[in-house]
């Protein structure tokens, strides 16, 4: 069983910074596939950022080039920095990762993150 416990959100004004944290536990082999969705009230829960265990990452075309994603896998630790922030980026935001053998998808409890000014 994998564990994901997420941190960083808060209350931010618009233009403003955030950075989430995502910390993997449990007995895993190799997470092979670790994300960021998010999930905006009245919304369905949308891909923001992926990143591969061999470094591939992959965003959502709202979030280009203001989001970055990146992980470290000897502390099995998933950031998103989140730069430019917009009233259209509020939304609980989730940690993912998947292990694909044996096969394990899992979910963080999320964070709330709210743009407001």
């Amino acid at each position: 069983q994998v564990q994901l416990v997420e941190s960083g959100g808060g209350l931010v004004h618009p233009g403003g910074s955030l950075r989430l944290s995502c910390q993997a536990s449990g007995y895993f082999l190799t997470l092979d596939f670790m994300a960021w969705y998010r999930q905006a009230s009245g919304k369905e829960r949308e891909l923001v950022a992926s990143m591969t265990s061999s470094g591939r990452t992959k965003y959502a075309e709202p979030v280009k080039g203001r989001f970055t994603i990146d992980r470290d896998n000897a502390r099995n630790v998933v950031s998103l920095q989140m730069n430019s922030l917009s009233l259209e980026d509020t939304a609980v935001y989730y940690c993912n990762a998947i292990q694909i053998g044996p096969y394990g998808a899992y979910w963080g409890q999320g964070t709330q993150v709210i743009v407001s000014s």
